[in-house]
């Protein structure tokens, strides 16, 4: 894809705040016509820029209202733990995204639940899928920012 313009930025800015935005909308948000802004959302869907619309849920409404960081560190690094973890993780609704870190930490998890009591039985199902050296956790205790949405900015 050819490199992000001026109008491909506010048009993710846009979106970002609001996925559900007619195209009629959108363009009149960004000063396009609605032929060049459709045409524009089409190819940063096309060339996987904007890979989904999704609706944010309120953890809170469905029950899930503590957030968790989960530290993990292995001994193990072969492929074939590192397939049973990943399939761990992925198989958990509970953790909302895995990264593998540098530094002291092999991986941190983040998950949704609805209590401590709910992350003890996450925790439980998590060590019985796959062996894990060292295992702690964080409890968030209050969200002073919590945003799905990337910066715009141009790159110079």
């Amino acid at each position: 894809m050819r490199k992000l313009d001026e109008f491909d930025l506010k048009i993710l800015d846009e979106l970002q705040k609001d996925g559900s935005l007619s195209v009629e909308s959108l363009a009149e948000k960004v000063h396009l016509s609605r032929n060049a802004c459709w045409r524009r959302v089409k190819a940063l869907e096309e060339h996987g820029v904007i890979r989904a619309r999704v609706a944010l849920v309120d953890p809170e409404q469905i029950g899930c209202g503590l957030a968790v960081f989960i530290f993990v560190r292995t001994a193990n690094h072969d492929p074939d733990w590192l397939e049973r973890f990943r399939a761990a993780v992925v198989s958990l609704p509970e953790i909302t995204g895995v990264h593998r870190t540098s530094g002291e930490l092999d991986y941190v998890l983040r998950a949704r639940v609805a209590d401590v009591k709910s992350y003890d039985r996450l925790y439980q199902r998590l060590i019985a899928k796959v062996p894990l050296s060292d295992v702690s956790a964080s409890f968030v205790m209050e969200d002073i920012k919590d945003t799905t949405a990337l910066p715009t900015i141009p790159t110079i």
